[in-house]
C-alpha cells in the first residue's frame, strides 16, 4: 500500500470488508460505520439494483450490450434514512425488492458481467476515494480499492450462512432451510468461478470466521484493528510528511 496516498485521504481511512453471501457483511459494516462515524457503502446492493432493473426491463444476464446500455440509463443511489441504507433505483426505494431469492440468484449472474462491473467500479471509486468510508462486497480489497488501509475478509460456514439467510427470508418468503443453504452454496460457486473480479481474499486482509462469534465479538475485533491502523498513521505522518520508514 502507498502510505503517502493513504495519509492524504481527505476524510479518513478506506476500509474494505469482503466475503461470501450471508456472512453478515451488511450488518457488521453498518454497525462499524456507526461506531467510527464513517459512511457505509453497500456495493452488493448496487449490483442487486442493476439485477432488479434488468429483470424489469427484460435484459438477459448474458446480454452484455443490453446490460451496458441498461447501466448507462440506470441511476443507483445509496441514501441513509433513519439509520438504514436506502437503495434508490431511478428514484424508487427498492431496498426490500432487491432482497428476494430470485433477485439474489440473478445478481450472482449479473455481477459476473464485465459491463456491469466496470460501470459500478467507477461509481464505487468516486463514492469512496476521499476516505472515511467502509465498503462491503466481494472484490473491494482486491479490485475496487486494493490500496485500502484496512481490509477484512468475513466468512462463516455455508450451513451457518444459510441458516442466517433463512431466518431473514422466512418472515416474508416461502422458503426452506435446505433451499436457502443450497442457494448460498450455488452463489459461492458462481462468485468464486466468475471471470471478472472473482471472490477471493486479499493477501493482506484480516480473516474473520464468524461462525461461532457474536456480532459484538466481530465488531470489537474489527474496531480494534481499525483504531490500531489510525494510530500507526498518526505516528508515521506529521503535517503530510512521512517520518518513519514504513
Amino acid at each position: 500500500m502507498n502510505e503517502s496516498s493513504a495519509a492524504g485521504r481527505k476524510n479518513g481511512l478506506i476500509i474494505a470488508i469482503d466475503g461470501p453471501s450471508g456472512a453478515g457483511k451488511s450488518t457488521i459494516t453498518k454497525l462499524l460505520a456507526e461506531r467510527l462515524g464513517y459512511i457505509h457503502i453497500d456495493t452488493g446492493a448496487m449490483f442487486r439494483a442493476i439485477a432488479l432493473s434488468a429483470s424489469r426491463n427484460g435484459v438477459e444476464a448474458d446480454d452484455d450490450r443490453g446490460l451496458e446500455e441498461l447501466c448507462r440509463s440506470t441511476d443507483v443511489v445509496l441514501k441513509r434514512s433513519n439509520g438504514c441504507c436506502m437503495v434508490l433505483l431511478n428514484g424508487e426505494d427498492v431496498s426490500h425488492a432487491i432482497r428476494t431469492p430470485e433477485i439474489s440468484a440473478l445478481t450472482s449472474k449479473i455481477s459476473a458481467r464485465k459491463p456491469v462491473r466496470e460501470s459500478l467500479l467507477k461509481l464505487q471509486r468516486r463514492m469512496g476515494e476521499q476516505g472515511g468510508v467502509i465498503l462491503e462486497g466481494r472484490d473491494i480489497g482486491t479490485v475496487v480499492f486494493p490500496d485500502a488501509e484496512v481490509k477484512f475478509f468475513l466468512s462463516a460456514t455455508a450451513e451457518e450462512r444459510g441458516r442466517r439467510r433463512y431466518l431473514e427470508l422466512a418472515a416474508r418468503e416461502q422458503v426452506t432451510l435446505e433451499q436457502t443453504i443450497a442457494a448460498v452454496i450455488s452463489r459461492d460457486e458462481n462468485d468464486e468461478k466468475r471471470e471478472h473480479a472473482p471472490l477471493r481474499c486479499a493477501n493482506d486482509a484480516v480473516i474473520i470466521d464468524s461462525t461461532r462469534l457474536s456480532i459484538e465479538e466481530v465488531l470489537e475485533s474489527m474496531e480494534k484493528k481499525v483504531r490500531e491502523r489510525v494510530s500507526e498513521q498518526q505516528t508515521c505522518f506529521t503535517d503530510g510528511r512521512e517520518i518513519c520508514g514504513k
